[in-house]
């Protein structure tokens, strides 16, 4: 009986820093880990630091998580993934490997229990000009006008805009139940409201009984997910290493 349930989030794929194919071995031995019964594996956001899909071409980056992927759904592992802020330009590629893919909140009935997952950067936007941008990265005009872009100048300008967003930044602060995402979750009837985006662990009681988990990156050491067992209904949480 396939009793697992395994999440991850913020793997960042490509991105230089600090480094990535070592990033990369992480993920990939954390993929070849889960148990070939498990039950599901949800995939809650930028997995890819930059992902854009051509009508005709995908990335070459990350082809052995692709591979693992494949690889995970043959032996008949359900694999679930939500667009975040940097993959959000996934269209027919996954689906036709039989991922199932989201955009925005979703809730699930995973054995007894109920959970709401996003990446979490649409759900509470933290200012007008984050919201802004992100209605022009999902503009069908502004993604028809980048396709117009030749893949090598595409990639090269967005991965160098991202790496220089990553190092202008130090890490997120957290505001605790002052959250907006926190006051979406208190705000669900879930008993797990599960996300990403943040790049920090967060693992706290929600006001009704519930339980609301920020799933860490993985730009430090080790193999940040979670892990819900459907026959004790029971969720473990691996954080993130500290940065050196």
């Amino acid at each position: 009986m396939r009793t697992l349930v395994y999440f991850a989030a913020d793997v960042h794929l490509g991105l230089a820093n600090p480094d990535p194919a070592e990033r990369e071995e992480r993920f990939l031995a954390f993929l070849r880990g889960i148990p070939r019964d498990a039950l599901a594996l949800y995939l809650l956001g930028d997995i890819w630091d930059f992902w854009y899909e051509y009508r005709d071409v995908v990335p070459r980056e990350g082809a052995r998580v692709v591979a693992e992927l494949i690889a995970l759904m043959d032996a008949g592992v359900e694999v679930h993934f939500f667009a975040g802020n940097h993959d959000i330009w996934t269209y027919s590629f996954f689906r036709s490997l039989g991922v199932r893919k989201y955009d925005g909140v979703q809730t699930f009935q995973i054995g007894d229990k109920t959970f709401c997952m996003a990446h979490g950067d649409a759900v509470a936007a933290s200012s007008p000009g984050y919201g802004f941008l992100l209605r022009v990265f999902r503009s069908k005009v502004a993604q028809g006008l980048f396709s117009t872009l030749h893949p090598w100048i595409a990639y090269r300008l967005a991965l160098g805009w991202s790496g220089g967003k990553r190092k202008s930044r130090g890490p997120y602060n957290f505001r605790g139940e002052e959250e907006p995402l926190y006051k979406f979750a208190a705000a669900q009837k879930a008993d797990f409201c599960i996300f990403g985006h943040y790049h920090c662990n967060v693992d706290m009681p929600l006001p009704g009984g519930g339980r609301f988990v920020i799933l860490g990156d993985w730009l430090g050491g080790g193999q940040p997910h979670a892990v819900f067992d459907t026959a004790t209904s029971s969720l473990t949480v691996y954080p993130s290493s500290p940065r050196s």
